[in-house]
C-alpha cells in the first residue's frame, strides 16, 4: 500500500489484506494489472475496488452459507446410507464365514446349507432394500440439483423481458473488464432508454407498456452478438455489454437497434389499434481500464441524456458530452 501510495483507510486495507491473501482471485488479477499499468490508486479506483470486490461478498457470503447447509444434509444421508452399506455386508460377511467353520468342524450338510440359503436370502433382501434407498436418494439429489439450478437462473433473469438482470450484468462485466484490461482490448457499452415511455403507460396501460419493453428486449437481443450480453438495467433502461468493441463499433451497433425499433409497428392485442411509433435514445461509452461499471454507465447516462436534449431518437457517444448536459424527463 505503501509503495502505491493507498490512503490507510479500514476500507483499503480491508482490499489490499485480501489482495495479499490472493483471495479473490479477481481482485488480484486487477489490482496486478493497475500497478503493472502504473495506474494510480486515487480515491475513485480505491472506491471501485472495494465496492467491487469486497463490499458486496456480504450477500454472496450469505448464499453461499445457505448452499452449504444444503450440501451438508446431503452429504451426511449419503454418509449414513454407506455406513448401513458397510455394516450390512460385514454381518452377511461374518454369517458366511461361520458357516465355513462349522464345515470345516463336520457339521450337517443339510443345516449348513439351509443356514446358507437362509444368510444369502437375508443379504439379497438387504441389497434389494439398499438399492432402493440409494434410487431414492438420487432422486432427492436430482430435485434439489434441478431446483438449484431453477433458482440461480430466476435470480439472474428478469421476469418480465427474460434477459439477464442486474446480478447476471454485474457478474458478466467484472469478467469482460479483467479480461479486457489483461488483453488490452476494448469493451463498451450501449445503454437504451425508451422516448416518451410514460405516456404508453398514461394512455394506454401498464399492459401496453409492458408490451413495449418486451419488443425492445426482443429487438436488442436480436442485434447484439453471442458474445455480447443484453441485459434490463432498470425501469425502461435496456444495456448491453460489447467485449472487443471499441466506440466506434458499439456506436454502429446502437445506430441498427435505434433503427429497427423505429420500424417496428405494435398494436394493442385488446382492440387491434395501431398504437404510435416506439422510439429510443442511446448512450455510448468505452470502459476505462481500473474504472467501476457504475462510473462507465454514468457517462453512457449522460451522452443519453444529452440524446433526449437534441431531440430523442438519436445515439449519441460520450465523446460529444458537453460539459453539464442537462436532463429531459421521459
Amino acid at each position: 500500500m505503501a509503495a502505491q501510495r493507498v490512503p490507510p483507510t479500514p476500507h483499503n486495507f480491508h482490499v489490499w489484506f485480501k489482495y495479499a491473501l490472493g483471495n479473490p482471485v479477481a481482485l488480484k488479477r486487477t489490482i496486478d494489472i493497475l500497478i503493472a499499468q502504473k495506474r494510480k490508486f486515487d480515491a475513485s479506483t480505491n472506491r471501485d475496488l472495494y465496492t467491487t470486490y469486497v463490499g458486496s461478498r456480504g450477500t454472496d457470503e450469505a448464499v453461499a452459507h445457505q448452499v452449504s447447509q444444503q450440501l451438508h444434509t446431503v452429504l451426511a444421508s449419503a454418509k449414513q446410507f454407506l455406513s448401513t452399506a458397510i455394516t450390512d455386508n460385514r454381518t452377511h460377511m461374518q454369517a458366511i464365514s461361520e458357516v465355513a467353520d462349522r464345515t470345516e468342524a463336520g457339521a450337517d450338510p443339510r443345516v449348513l446349507v439351509e443356514t446358507l440359503m437362509n444368510e444369502l436370502a437375508k443379504a439379497t433382501k438387504r441389497s434389494t432394500k439398499l438399492e432402493a434407498e440409494f434410487v431414492e436418494k438420487s432422486r432427492e439429489l436430482d430435485i434439489i440439483r434441478q431446483s438449484l439450478s431453477q433458482s440461480e437462473e430466476r435470480a439472474r433473469t428478469d421476469t418480465l423481458t427474460g434477459l439477464p438482470n442486474r446480478r447476471a450484468l454485474e457478474e458478466f462485466f467484472r469478467a469482460a473488464q479483467e479480461d479486457s484490461m489483461e488483453r488490452g482490448q476494448p469493451l463498451s457499452v450501449l445503454l437504451i432508454d425508451i422516448d416518451h415511455f410514460k405516456k404508453f403507460n398514461d394512455n394506454f396501460g401498464h399492459g401496453v407498456g409492458d408490451q413495449v419493453l418486451r419488443l425492445v428486449a426482443k429487438v436488442l437481443r436480436d442485434r447484439v452478438r453471442e458474445n455480447d450480453l443484453a441485459a434490463r438495467y432498470g425501469g425502461e433502461e435496456l444495456i448491453a455489454i460489447l467485449p472487443g468493441a471499441d466506440i466506434a463499433v458499439c456506436s454502429a451497433t446502437a445506430e441498427r437497434i435505434r433503427r429497427a425499433i423505429a420500424d417496428c409497428k405494435i398494436t394493442r392485442r385488446s382492440t387491434g389499434q395501431e398504437l404510435p411509433g416506439i422510439t429510443v435514445s442511446i448512450g455510448v461509452g468505452q470502459f476505462q481500464p481500473g474504472e467501476s461499471m457504475e462510473d462507465l454507465i454514468d457517462r453512457c447516462d449522460r451522452a443519453l441524456y444529452q440524446g433526449k436534449k437534441r431531440g430523442r431518437n438519436c445515439v449519441v457517444t460520450e465523446q460529444e458530452l458537453e460539459p453539464e448536459p442537462e436532463r429531459a424527463a421521459g
